[in-house]
């Protein structure tokens, strides 16, 4: 019974995230794009810290390594990863966002071992890599009388957003501090809330009044706030304890199937060749990289079946 929970919670949570990619373009039709980033993070930040208080006893940072990492995680996983995300997806559909997005498993592991050199990547991991990379190409679709063309440079932010949050991913494993995850995600929402709210002013973003009596606009913000960001990590963080990081990295996968149809249904967005095929690819290069540890989930989950 507790598999089918864990099943019916990971489609739960690929679908929460994947609809958030539509969330995010239909909110850009009214808000800049890194002040809609920031607001999320306002209102989630404020609902995940009452959580935390709530819920652990460590709800708020005491020495310099759990400051450290908050600071980590509000830079690279809330401010870089969101503020890429947010100013790419105005130019690109919600599925290929999601589908870019979905290199972060394959990045985070080639980001893990250029800090350990020791542990490099196989051969077979570094063409998975590079699959993962080529998938990126061909959604990006470069043309070379203009690279700079709105769609590529769309798609290179969007990059460069899952990179952020590959990296913040590495940087805030490798720093020491007994911190709850509820207690470190809060404050970095908050942090990175800040962060935004202050590259928004240095890049001059207008503010529209008429936003804040738009229903598109309000409902877009508030599923992002609550559903998306409040309740999708906490999905995140029952399932991370009970499935493991390999299967929940698998959500990244899931997500884009739902932001494809969320997309076509709500946005009229068509999903081309191209970018089925480069979802192929980053898949395959997913595969290609994480095989051992697929493989033993995969023998678990076998044991399991077997011992019913």
């Amino acid at each position: 019974m507790s598999r089918y929970r864990n099943l019916g919670l990971f489609l739960a949570l690929a679908a929460i995230w994947g609809s958030a990619f539509v969330a995010i373009s239909a909110g850009l039709d009214h808000f800049p794009p890194v002040l809609f980033a920031a607001l999320r993070y306002d209102i989630a930040g404020v609902l995940m810290l009452a959580y935390a208080a709530f819920a652990v006893d460590d709800w708020y940072p005491r020495c310099r390594s759990e400051w450290l990492l908050v600071a980590a995680g509000a830079v690279l996983l809330i401010a870089a990863y969101h503020a890429f995300l947010f100013v790419g997806q105005q130019h690109t559909t919600a599925a290929a966002a999601a589908i870019v997005v979905s290199l972060s498993p394959v990045l985070t592991t080639g980001f893990a071992r250029a800090f350990a050199p020791s542990d490099a990547l196989s051969a077979v991991g570094v063409v998975g890599l590079l699959v993962g990379l080529v998938g990126v190409a061909i959604i990006a679709r470069p043309d070379p009388s203009n690279l700079l063309s709105a769609d590529v440079v769309a798609t290179l932010l969007v990059f460069c957003a899952a990179a952020a949050f590959a990296l913040g991913s590495v940087l805030t494993r490798a720093i020491e501090a007994d911190l709850p995850i509820e207690t470190m995600e809060a404050w970095s929402m908050i942090g990175g809330a800040l962060l935004m709210h202050l590259v928004s002013l240095g890049l001059g973003e207008p503010i529209e009044p008429a936003a804040w009596t738009h229903p598109e606009a309000l409902g877009a913000l508030g599923y992002l706030a609550v559903v998306a960001s409040a309740i999708g990590f906490l999905l995140y963080f029952d399932l991370l304890e009970r499935l493991g990081a390999v299967e929940i990295n698998m959500v990244s996968y899931v997500a884009p199937i739902f932001a494809a149809v969320v997309g076509w249904a709500y946005l009229g967005e068509v999903i081309d060749v191209t970018t089925v095929v480069g979802f192929g690819l980053i898949a395959v290069g997913f595969v290609l990289v994480k095989r051992q540890a697929l493989r033993e989930e995969f023998g678990h989950v076998m044991r399991w079946h077997s011992s019913e």
